[in-house]
């Protein structure tokens, strides 16, 4: 195929992915609900950084090493799920407080405890899955006399920003429910669920075998 037909191709492929619900959907969902739209975009942007330095990890072949080391990818996957199951906890025991505070409610002029565009960052740079799958998704639709490094970073490019888009979507649509959210209880029930999700998560990537 040429390379109009490849990029749409990729465009679908990637978008229908991009909203299939995971690790990073949960992430934001959960900072947009109890911590506001603006970290929870934040969080977003995190995860499209981790996404394009794997996309140029994988078109230049270091993608290649992680998918063919199993050492590589062991350490890479042991660091990852020791990253995820520690956000994990953190929210669960925010969710057993008694009572707290909602961060959502806070003023949007308040300096951030912590960098959600780390945190998004972290969670998708240590999760070797995601380098498995650029190393292994994106070949299908680079066309023959094409520059593979610079095809395989437009595609990526595409799939960042079909994301920043469905998490813009995501963050926007929970907006008139903030008042209801900002309850003590609402906030604590879905660090609650979003921390069970990360500890899922963390503990299936801690003892997956290839």
């Amino acid at each position: 195929m040429d390379a109009a037909h490849a990029v749409l191709a990729f465009a679908v492929a990637a978008g229908l992915l991009t909203v299939t619900p995971g690790l990073d959907t949960a992430l934001v969902l959960r900072t947009a609900a109890v911590e506001g739209p603006r970290r929870a975009m934040q969080a977003a942007f995190g995860i499209g950084l981790g996404c394009l330095a794997w996309g140029a990890a994988a078109s230049v072949g270091l993608g290649a090493l992680l998918a063919a080391s199993q050492f590589a990818y062991n350490v890479l996957r042991f660091a990852g799920a020791l990253y995820i199951l520690w956000l994990g906890v953190r929210m669960l025991v925010a969710a057993f407080r008694p009572s707290r505070a909602s961060t959502a409610a806070a003023p949007a002029n308040e300096p951030a405890t912590h960098s959600w565009l780390l945190r998004g960052f972290l969670t998708n740079i240590l999760n070797p899955k995601v380098g498995v799958f650029y190393v292994t998704f994106l070949p299908l639709f680079i066309p023959a006399h094409v520059s593979v490094t610079a095809f395989s970073m437009l595609l990526t490019s595409i799939h960042v920003v079909e994301g920043l888009g469905w998490f813009w979507l995501l963050t926007s649509a929970l907006r008139p429910l903030a008042k209801w959210i900002a309850r003590s209880s609402v906030t604590r029930a879905l660090d609650g669920i979003t921390g069970s999700v990360l500890l899922a998560f963390g503990v299936g990537l801690f003892f997956e075998r290839r």
